[in-house]
């Protein structure tokens, strides 16, 4: 279903710079939509005249199939359902205090006084910013900033956000954390669209891409097609993303496999050539033509493991000992990750869990769990790259335990199924408190409700 679409879209600054010009664009409803291309290129122009801000020379912009109308009445309607979140979070805040900044937006909107501020401490939570509803917004850091921005167009609870540049001036950690935000929106079904200049976010993060240049429209597909071709990458200025010039690398000297080109760093490494056969040290009992568990720990083959691995045959054993196994890619089993729904939120279950689950890796997606993991004194692993990085430690044979809450929840387990089904290696997958399946843990009485999926 089209949501959002651009028909010969022309605009024109008043100095006689053409910033758009014959611009075609159809973006489908609950889609993660991402526009590249250099500076300069249209992006911003093409935003505002995507939510009314700016109206175009000539051409129509449509939102459920109808044309944009630009009195003031349908303005509000239209900035009501199509947010847009400026690169520069100064322009955007300015009110006295945080709770005001957000509150602005539902309050113009009509919405009741208990709306308004149900609205506004949902949205603060789901930023983490709680702690400094009442502090003035120009006092906070960039990242902050662009919380808050969003935190108020999130308030209006809009059927698109756009973001023009979401993670400039951030940090690493804050750029992941804006991501994990935006994936989140997603999965409750909010279609969001960036511009951005950075390749290797467009291609792992969108489901469509349209490439810019000169104020026009020079390329569009899913990341996998555009991203592959260089020509049009080399006219817009741009290079192909790492993950993809490392994967074209490796199969041009035959060490990679796969018809599907890899996004993330997990998928590159499951692209890699498994080995077929190798020597392994085996117990004395076993015989030629057995089939062995290889544990994968910390890198290493070993024949005893808490975690089942790779399955081997065995097809010679040496008078020392050694044999020479094959290796069985299909029933490839290493660790496991299990997501915590800090919805339902018990520290007497976390502690649990990371005592009886031998849990050795944990991480934690958005500002709040990692603000609540703080507060309690639990350790974090990793807080950026979350889900791809929990997935590699899984590979190496080792539990993984993801704070999570809401969406973040169903997006990381929709990521972690697609990995498994991709690659055929199967990683054991919990959730706590979702009534599915059976169990991956032995539930104490007054334990948590862990479950295996």
């Amino acid at each position: 279903m089209i949501i959002l679409e651009t028909r010969n879209l022309k605009y024109t600054y008043p100095d006689e710079t053409v910033a758009c010009k014959d611009l075609n664009i159809e973006i489908k409803k609950g889609k993660k939509v991402a526009f590249v291309g250099q500076n300069g290129s249209g992006k911003s122009t093409l935003f505002l005249l995507m939510n009314g801000t700016l109206k175009p020379d000539e051409g129509e912009v449509h939102f459920h199939g109808i044309p944009f109308k630009y009195d003031s009445k349908s303005l509000r309607e239209i900035r009501k359902s199509i947010g847009i979140v400026f690169q520069n979070s100064d322009d955007q805040i300015f009110a006295p205090t945080v709770y005001q900044d957000i509150a602005f937006g539902p309050a113009n909107l009509g919405y009741s006084k208990e709306r308004v501020d149900f609205c506004v401490k949902h949205s603060l939570e789901q930023v983490g910013l709680s702690h400094l509803q009442d502090k003035p917004p120009h006092h906070l850091s960039g990242g902050q900033k662009k919380r808050v921005a969003l935190a108020g167009i999130m308030a209006m609870e809009p059927e698109i956000i756009i973001l023009d540049e979401p993670l400039s001036n951030l940090d690493p950690i804050g750029a992941d954390e804006i991501m994990d935000l935006l994936n989140e929106f997603n999965q409750f079904g909010t279609t969001i669209i960036i511009s951005t200049h950075d390749v290797d976010l467009a291609y792992r993060w969108s489901d469509y891409v349209y490439i810019m240049s000169n104020s026009k429209l020079i390329g569009q597909g899913t990341p996998t097609e555009v991203f592959k071709e260089q020509e049009l990458l080399k006219k817009a200025g741009l290079r192909q993303p790492t993950t993809l010039e490392i994967y074209y690398e490796i199969e041009r000297r035959g060490l990679a496999y796969g018809k599907n080109s890899p996004k993330t760093v997990p998928e590159l490494v499951n692209t890699f050539k498994s080995l077929d056969l190798m020597w392994v040290d085996v117990p004395p009992k076993v015989k030629e033509g057995d089939s062995l568990n290889l544990g994968v720990m910390y890198g290493d083959y070993a024949t005893h493991s808490p975690y089942e691995a790779i399955n081997a045959k065995v097809l010679h054993i040496h008078l020392d000992g050694r044999a020479i196994v094959e290796l069985k890619r299909k029933g490839i089993k290493a660790g496991g990750v299990l997501l915590y729904d800090t919805n339902n939120y018990s520290l007497k279950e976390i502690r649990q869990i990371l005592k009886e689950g031998e849990m050795v890796f944990v991480g934690a997606m958005g500002k709040k769990n990692k603000i609540l993991a703080e507060k309690n004194g639990i350790h974090l692993d990793v807080t950026s790259g979350v889900i791809d990085k929990s997935i590699l430690m899984a590979l190496c044979g080792k539990r993984c335990l993801i704070l999570a809450a809401g969406g973040m929840v169903d997006h990381a387990l929709r990521r972690i199924r697609e990995y498994v089904e991709k690659s055929g290696i199967e990683l054991t997958m919990g959730i706590v408190n979702r009534k599915e399946s059976c169990k991956w843990l032995e539930e104490a009485d007054d334990g948590p409700e862990i479950l295996e999926l």
